[in-house]
């Protein structure tokens, strides 16, 4: 129960970031503790106690199998998370290119 309560932690850290940064590497930043958060709350629900790989050889029984389908969905998450966090962070390069900042409120009033 306690993993899930850090878990829970660790989300409401990134949300943080998001919300209170002004710095746009650290949002992006409090974006991936999110995503991490989210997928280790994922696996976290597909772990059982002494559980198995889910092998089976021919004529094989596996009582305490653990759930496959978590951790494919975690592996998928993972790889579109990559790919969205290279978009980001090209585009707050470009952005800093742009505006020579990463501070949004200024990038706000350098755009008026």
């Amino acid at each position: 129960m306690s993993a899930y309560f850090l878990c829970f932690v660790l989300f409401c850290v990134g949300l943080y970031a998001m919300l209170r940064k002004r710095n746009i590497i650290k949002i992006i930043v409090g974006l991936v503790i999110i995503e991490y958060s989210v997928n280790l709350l994922i696996i976290l629900i597909g772990y059982r106690m002494q559980g198995r790989a889910p092998i089976l050889a021919q004529d094989q029984v596996i009582l305490n199998m653990v759930d496959p389908l978590p951790q494919a969905l975690v592996m998928t998450t993972i790889i579109i998370g990559f790919s969205v966090l290279v978009v980001l962070i090209s585009l707050a390069i470009r952005i800093y290119e742009k505006y020579g900042t990463f501070d949004i409120t200024k990038i706000r009033r350098l755009r008026a």
